[in-house]
């Protein structure tokens, strides 16, 4: 991942905008008013606010993420677990589909990364890593990110441990607005009402939580 972050344009006048925002927008346009089953409609308001409550919640969340001043690199944007390929004969890592690839917070990429830990089939967020774990991962990551010759500080892995952390919330919220337009358009057979409720209720009981960590400059 540091390696892919490392990737810079060729063209300099490219845009470097974060992707979030945008996707976020785009994607709240796209959730109807009222879903067409009424099941799945029930099932959606009884745990979602309405779409302008949904804007006004990204808005203030997108406020506080920007004070952590997480910088704009080229991200994968989608690294679950069935996008990342080892291949043990070469011990190497492949990441596949990069349908959701662009420039965007460092942070949003490892947060969303940590938050895919909880797995696909079935979810459970008890996988999320471990302060520990999560320390140890990002040392790693800074030590191939900066290079030999930015040696890598308690702080800087402190800092970027609370900035995925808070930016992990943006993913939640981000693939749960992703599964109601599922929920109304996909033809998969998949419970996606059930996968946006799930996001969406983690969302909510990690964001007191991630929101209160700090780090030092």
């Amino acid at each position: 991942m540091a390696q892919m972050h490392k990737v810079r344009p060729d063209d300099p006048s490219t845009s470097n905008e974060p992707a979030l925002p945008a996707k976020i927008d785009q994607f709240l346009r796209l959730v109807p008013n009222r879903f067409s089953d009424p099941l799945k409609d029930e099932r959606v308001w009884k745990v979602f606010p309405d779409l302008t409550e949904l804007r006004n919640e990204f808005d203030a969340l997108y406020a506080r993420l920007l004070e952590t001043g997480s910088p704009v690199v080229f991200c994968h944007n989608d690294l679950l677990l069935g996008n990342v390929i080892y291949d043990e004969v070469r011990s190497r890592v492949t990441f596949i589909d990069y349908e959701y690839a662009a420039p965007n917070h460092q942070a949003f990429d490892i947060g969303n990364h940590f938050t895919e830990f909880a797995g696909i089939d079935e979810i459970d967020y008890g996988r999320y890593p471990t302060p520990d774990f999560q320390l140890r991962w990002l040392r790693v990551y800074l030590e191939e990110y900066g290079g030999v010759s930015i040696p890598v500080t308690d702080t800087a892995v402190q800092r970027l441990f609370v900035q995925a952390n808070q930016y992990a919330l943006a993913s939640h919220f981000l693939w749960a607005i992703w599964a109601l337009i599922q929920a109304e358009h996909s033809t998969i057979d998949f419970d996606f009402v059930q996968f946006a409720v799930t996001r969406f209720l983690e969302y909510r009981r990690r964001k007191e939580e991630f929101l209160a960590l700090r780090f030092t400059n």
